[in-house]
């Protein structure tokens, strides 16, 4: 079967969701916990991540704040994060707190 999605070393179809117009958000990350500070588009169900230093994030709503005990994200590497959908509550925020240096995290919503 043929397809048009990009495929893995398998070929097996990895699929893709196009980046929001508008849509992106910019955390500057320290000791403290921050959050984004507009709330994630409601048919937003997935965001890519990256981090400039290595962090902790924590999904939730608007009251959300990260710990050092939270998901570690390093620095660099894009990840996605399904946020909601189907029977699932979508998360509207994300928090970020530092591991260890002062940084970065940009958030980029797909639909």
């Amino acid at each position: 079967m043929s397809t048009l999605l990009p495929v893995d070393e398998n070929t097996n179809p990895i699929q893709v969701l196009r980046l929001r117009d508008l849509a992106t958000h910019r955390i500057t990350v320290t000791a403290v916990s921050a959050r984004t500070s507009v709330a994630f588009n409601p048919t937003t169900r997935v965001v890519t991540l990256v981090a400039t230093t290595p962090m902790f994030v924590r999904f939730g709503n608007a009251t959300v704040a990260a710990t050092v005990t939270d998901h570690y994200i390093p620095a660099n590497v894009p990840f996605d994060v399904a946020i909601g959908g189907d029977k699932n509550a979508q998360f509207t925020f994300v928090a970020a707190i530092r591991a260890a240096t002062d940084g970065v995290l940009y958030i980029s919503e797909r639909h």
